[in-house]
């Protein structure tokens, strides 16, 4: 039977998501600065919102980057207390021509909402503030206790929050966190997410000559940062798609073999996978591994951008003075992001050609991290979502990175339980995200239940 706060939430759904339209049509991308203010005035939504519904010590919490935002309510003796956490930062919406509707005008298309930060994560953060709404407005109290922390920089490495969790540990007190920042497995399939990828996220820059020269004068004389940068990223990896950088494999932890059998079972279709998610001729990877072995548990290095030189249209013939390579690498349970970094600067370095200048940049370091499943937030999380969708939840990972996971376990000693409403279609970082809307409105009833559950 439906409690009051389901059905509040089910009465207020049109509003919910309009309201949902309003804070996606602020366009805060964290990582251009002309977007600085958007990403004010996102946080300061987010902080209206938490004072509307009844949560208190609502801040905005100044960083060296974009702010927090934090809110509580503890007035639920005895009972577990929460830490809910997601981020109102957005990716860049390039390219723009590839949206059908613009990226900052929420549209509704066939029971989806598109636009940028639909469902990463601004429409998967909201669940959290509407589903404490529902619980307030409906019983006038919540039956645990919460505490929400808001980042605005989770895109552009989370350095704000990390730092925060690790000098402000008391003030995030709590027993688990909740993320919603991960997709389900397959539609109307609820999923735990019990595993993440970590990250090391780089850039090289080559130096050449000390301005950009003709091609033809002095073509033959002046070295070519290009070159050099094609010869290093020719070296990283082999055409099957293993890593080169020596000692990069020492630390990979396998998985069990219950955990690989329970993938197998698992609703895949690898041809789905290949023409409607990737849409590639091919897929491509280390051989002998399967696509959720090789996306989920085998670290990775891709190249993301190669900025220098001249990319006009028509033609220009320059030897460019710079060019750079940004470059990141996944990384699983138990390699560790500094030792890795160390790994390939080194290695990097060693392949150096001659002529040019060499500096490598870290942009962000992200520790892997497994779940454990082995306690009653776990259990009364899959509880609620069975109810809701109907059918047993499955546990999976995810190739994903979410740097803030290993700092709860690592700073407040906490595990996270990542419920996400994703679907793996939802075009994260890509033209056209969007976010099935009967998800956002069954990820709030699930919130609901789940922390009704506890509250019991």
């Amino acid at each position: 039977m439906a409690s009051s706060a389901v059905t509040y939430a089910k009465e207020n759904q049109q509003r919910f998501l309009g309201e949902l339209k309003d804070l996606l049509r602020i366009p805060s991308v964290s990582t251009l600065p002309q977007h600085k203010d958007d990403v004010q005035r996102a946080a300061a939504f987010i902080a209206n919102q938490m004072r509307a519904i009844g949560l208190e010590n609502v801040e905005i919490i100044a960083t060296q980057g974009h702010p927090l935002v934090y809110a509580d309510w503890l007035h639920a003796p005895g009972k577990p207390t929460v830490l809910c956490y997601g981020h109102y930062d957005v990716q860049p919406p390039d390219p723009l021509d590839e949206w059908k509707s613009p990226p900052f005008e929420p549209t509704e298309r066939n029971q989806n909402l598109y636009a940028r930060g639909a469902v990463d994560d601004k429409g998967q953060m909201y669940m959290h503030l509407k589903s404490i709404e529902a619980l307030m407005r409906s019983t006038g109290k919540l039956p645990l206790n919460v505490r929400l922390i808001v980042e605005g920089e989770e895109e552009v490495g989370g350095e704000s929050i990390a730092k925060f969790v690790r000098e402000h540990s008391s003030r995030l007190k709590a027993d688990f966190a909740l993320v919603s920042d991960t997709e389900m497995f397959a539609p109307d399939l609820p999923t735990l997410c019990v595993g993440l990828r970590g990250m090391v996220y780089t850039e090289v820059e080559m130096t050449g000559a000390m301005t950009d020269l003709h091609s033809g004068i002095y073509g033959g004389a002046a070295p070519n940062p290009f070159e050099a940068l094609a010869r290093i990223i020719s070296k990283l990896k082999d055409e099957n798609g293993k890593v080169l950088i020596p000692g990069f494999y020492d630390r990979v932890a396998k998985p069990s073999g219950d955990e690989l059998n329970a993938w197998k079972s698992l609703p895949f279709d690898e041809e789905h996978y290949r023409k409607t998610e990737v849409g590639s001729k091919e897929l491509t990877g280390e051989p002998g591994y399967s696509v959720l072995e090789r996306t989920w548990v085998r670290p990775t290095l891709e190249i993301h951008g190669m900025p220098g030189g001249f990319i006009g249209a028509g033609a220009k013939t320059v030897i460019p003075a710079k060019a750079s390579a940004k470059i990141s690498m996944r990384l699983v349970p138990d390699q560790r992001p500094d030792e890795v970094f160390k790994l390939y600067s080194d290695f990097v370095n060693s392949l150096k050609p001659r002529g040019v200048d060499l500096k490598i940049k870290q942009y962000s370091l992200a520790d892997p991290i497994v779940i454990r499943t082995d306690n009653e937030y776990v259990k009364a999380s899959t509880e609620a979502m069975k109810e809701v969708f109907g059918k047993d939840t499955v546990y999976i990972r995810s190739g994903g990175s979410i740097p803030i996971v290993a700092d709860f376990e690592k700073y407040l000693k906490i595990p996270s339980v990542m419920m996400g409403f994703g679907l793996p279609d939802d075009n994260l970082h890509a033209p056209n995200e969007k976010f099935h809307i009967p998800n956002f409105y069954r990820g709030i009833e699930s919130i609901i239940r789940f922390f009704e559950k506890l509250g019991r």
